[in-house]
């Protein structure tokens, strides 16, 4: 019987150093081939990690509005990710990662809303990628909250669709039935199991919500929920081939800064593993009001309000 315990236990070890041993290898053969981005990062002064700073690490994530037929993010990339006004950042996200990885905490930044951007005076703040690619994007985002963001992730039209389609698409409850006269579609209430143009089109539409821009933003913390729930079924280090899956789809659709290393890419991957849909906690940067201003709608923030928050992410003050 002893023999046989021993065997047995043998067996076991045997194969979870296969297993952590082959997800080692596949974080590293599919971390060489992540787009890395050049110079993502202002060469000037930058915000420091606030006094009581827990640790985790904060991620600026983009989604850009791409004026090309081509992929501009990712492996599949087959154009430039950023020339000078022919893309602007569609989707904004500053999201921060616990050090113990069982928390999110993930703050939507409007694209109408009109910041300071270093060098071009004041204007909505997806012109900043327009005029200055990721890095005068991040300053732009770190002036006006405080952060100091760790990486910076972004991802086109394209790589969004291909994402969705390999989870085998993403379900998303409707709450009411809308129609955006934009799009020509219309979305009708109940659970959906969305494909990548669908969901594309679902968190495109403020045209036919009551609360335009912000109903928008909604939507697309709704689809991130979910798309993390789905990808996190497919996590494990029991199943390395999911992980496999991950990285791949994950390589070919987003472009990250160069300055992530295939260890931290390992460390994103395996820690989502311990987030539950549940510990991820979303907001919208606090609004005073919308304005018109020089001829185009605009929101102005509560900075203020804004920068103490994120203090408090970042320490885990938290109420």
């Amino acid at each position: 019987m002893r023999t046989l315990i021993v065997c047995g236990l043998t067996a076991v070890l045997a194969l979870a150093g296969l297993v952590v041993g082959g997800v080692w290898w596949g974080t590293d053969h599919y971390g060489d081939q992540v787009a890395r981005i050049p110079h993502a990062f202002p060469s000037g002064p930058r915000p420091h990690k606030p006094p009581g700073n827990t640790g985790g690490t904060t991620f600026l994530l983009a989604g850009v509005d791409r004026r090309s037929d081509k992929p501009t993010t990712g492996r599949d990339a087959q154009t430039a990710l950023w020339q000078y006004g022919a893309q602007r950042s569609d989707t904004l996200m500053l999201v921060h990662f616990s050090a113990d990885e069982r928390r999110a905490d993930i703050v939507s930044i409007p694209r109408d809303s009109w910041v300071p951007i270093p060098g071009h005076g004041s204007a909505k703040i997806n012109a900043s990628f327009s005029w200055g690619g990721p890095a005068l994007l991040v300053q732009t985002v770190e002036q006006l909250t405080g952060a100091r963001i760790d990486h910076f992730g972004i991802v086109d039209w394209y790589g969004f669709k291909s994402l969705t389609d390999a989870v085998g698409g993403v379900p998303i409850t409707v709450h009411e039935n809308s129609y955006d006269s934009e799009q020509h579609l219309g979305f009708k209430t109940g659970t959906h199991t969305m494909n990548g143009t669908e969901a594309l089109s679902y968190v495109r539409q403020r045209h036919g919500l009551p609360g335009g821009e912000l109903d928008r933003i909604r939507r697309q913390q709704q689809f991130l929920r979910s798309l993390v729930g789905e990808m996190r079924g497919e996590i494990s280090v029991t199943n390395p081939l999911g992980i496999a899956r991950m990285l791949d789809t994950i390589t070919r659709t987003v472009s990250v800064d160069d300055n992530m290393s295939n260890a931290d890419l390992r460390d994103l991957v395996l820690g989502l593993r311990h987030l539950n849909t549940s510990d991820a906690h979303f907001g919208i940067a606090p609004i005073v009001h919308p304005q018109m201003i020089r001829g185009q709608y605009a929101l102005i923030l509560n900075r203020e309000k804004l920068r103490a928050h994120w203090r408090a992410v970042e320490t885990g003050d938290l109420s």
